[in-house]
């Protein structure tokens, strides 16, 4: 199974696999196993013996060691693990997709076929000029293109073919794992890191080459529910309590200079997502983000503050407050053993890449996993746009993404002599 990263993404994103929110089973989807257990069989028939899926949909193998007894770093080379998630986002349909391969990218916009109403322009998109002359893999405009993170698993899969093709290139135990529902916050939700068995792990899921991730938002979510009244509007003078009306003045009120939109860096933002409602009860749910975790209480207090004002507006309405913690920046635990980072980071110019590192503006399944005491950065894939139609993924990314796993793991052997 001699297969480039490109023949294995083009291949993979054209399973559905989009996660769902709020749903009662794991994973959230059933049709993420079909992508979960094609993926086994591959790392079955690459030789991975050990390659097993549980209960949850988790997929775990092992490329074992090539150390020679007679190496300085035989047994002293720590295992390290690979991870990548198979769901695509609920924010656009991941049905049908159909990948447009750019071969020799000559600058410009691209109007996507399917939907000429879709353009991916070069104006928002500053990377794609260093794709010119490249290969660069779209959607038809009808769907996402599910780069994330099928590239991240495209990459990884390609990077252990290499491994397994050149003995003469040494590594220690090096463990696989694909996991479901990372898009909808639950990716770790099952994962045994035990069972995984790494002392390091890398997420393959970042985006421009060259860009490497340490540090994520510290996470939480608000969701405020409205209760009013509801009667027939013929009848409603005095009596009516319409719970639309107080969430659309909270949501007036949201601070418009720490929304997504309008930050970038480590600027915080309060963003509102999504809103469901009708004049008896209205829920908004609203992400709440800040690199400092301690910034996430003042969030709160904006929010708080919000909703004392809105509420003499609309006394008779009930207006509730719910905080749901989600992830934590990874940073902290990351440097409690700079190894990790040390790694990556020369791995990375072994690439012939000029490695920076990256806040990211999101998290991944490596802040949970950080946390729970597996320390995990994050590797770029090449992808751009995720969770639209826009997005786009450039080739000479994946492959220079498979070249610094490959690197990577020579240079933990070799660090461990």
């Amino acid at each position: 199974m001699k297969e480039t990263v490109l023949d294995r993404l083009l291949r993979y994103v054209k399973i559905d696999t989009q996660s769902q929110d709020d749903a009662e089973a794991y994973p959230s989807t059933a049709k993420q196993l079909d992508l979960l257990k094609m993926l086994l069989k591959e790392l079955q028939e690459l030789g991975l013996k050990d390659a097993s899926i549980d209960q949850y949909g988790y997929v775990m193998a092992t490329l074992p060691s090539n150390v020679p007894a007679s190496s300085p770093a035989f047994g002293k080379v720590p295992t390290v693990g690979l991870i990548a998630h198979v769901d695509t986002s609920p924010s656009t349909s991941g049905t049908d997709v159909k990948p447009q391969v750019i071969s020799h990218y000559k600058g410009g916009d691209i109007i996507l076929s399917g939907d000429t109403a879709v353009v991916i322009r070069e104006s928002e998109n500053p990377e794609l000029k260093k794709e010119i002359g490249r290969t660069v893999i779209t959607s038809d405009g009808t769907t996402l293109l599910g780069a994330d993170d099928k590239a991240g698993i495209a990459i990884i899969m390609t990077a252990i073919q290499h491994l397994l093709e050149r003995p003469n290139l040494l590594h220690g135990d090096i463990k696989v794992g694909f996991t479901p529902d990372e898009e909808v916050g639950m990716g770790t939700k099952y994962f045994d890191i035990q069972k995984f068995g790494a002392q390091f792990a890398y997420t393959v899921d970042g985006d421009t080459a060259g860009e490497l991730n340490k540090e994520t938002f510290s996470a939480n979510s608000a969701v405020i529910t409205v209760y009013g009244r509801n009667i027939h509007p013929g009848t409603a003078k005095g009596i009516m309590v319409n719970s639309i009306r107080t969430i659309a003045d909270i949501i007036a009120r949201m601070p418009r200079d720490m929304a997504p939109e309008t930050t970038e860096g480590y600027e915080p933002y309060i963003h509102p997502h999504i809103v469901q409602g009708e004049e008896a009860k209205s829920v908004l749910k609203i992400l709440l983000r800040d690199f400092r975790t301690q910034g996430l209480d003042e969030l709160k207090k904006r929010l708080e503050k919000i909703i004392a004002e809105v509420q003499p507006m609309h006394p008779k309405a009930k207006i509730e407050l719910q905080i749901i913690e989600s992830y934590r920046n990874m940073r902290e635990g990351l440097e409690k053993d700079q190894r990790v980072l040390d790694c990556l980071f020369e791995a990375t110019k072994r690439s012939g890449m000029d490695p920076k590192w990256v806040p990211i503006r999101g998290g991944t399944d490596g802040s949970k996993l950080t946390a729970n005491g597996l320390p995990t950065p994050n590797i770029f894939t090449g992808g751009h746009n995720y969770h639209g139609k826009t997005e786009w993924a450039s080739v000479w990314g994946m492959e220079k993404s498979v070249d610094t796993i490959v690197n990577l793991a020579q240079v933990w052997a070799e660090k461990s002599k």
